[in-house]
């Protein structure tokens, strides 16, 4: 097999697992650099130039609140699962897990 083609497909499959990786992380407020490490850290290597117009897009679909924390030297944005986006998550975990047995069958 080419690695190439593997390669590819893999990156198909992570860019739908990121959304779900970022949204069961930010059930706390978390920061986006902090939300890079603990991704990475946990597997999901993930570039900022793909994170945050991710964290943009989640947070003006609803999913995602965000704040500015300015107390420390370096102001920080916070993100966080907004209900929505905790009801989100729950759905596409059940899908996946659903998915996931439906593909253990056909092995």
């Amino acid at each position: 097999m080419r690695d190439d083609v593997l390669a590819g497909h893999l990156q198909e499959l992570r860019r739908g697992t990121v959304v779900v990786a970022a949204l069961a992380t930010l059930t706390r407020p978390t920061y986006g650099y902090a939300l890079l490490e603990q991704l990475a850290d946990a597997g999901f290597a993930v570039d900022g130039n793909t994170l945050y117009p991710l964290l943009r897009r989640l947070e003006k679909q609803g999913l995602l609140t965000s704040e500015w924390n300015t107390e420390e030297s370096r102001p920080r944005k916070f993100y966080r699962s907004t209900d929505d986006g905790v009801a989100v998550l729950e759905s596409l975990l059940a899908e996946w897990a659903g998915l996931h047995a439906s593909i253990e069958k056909l092995r």
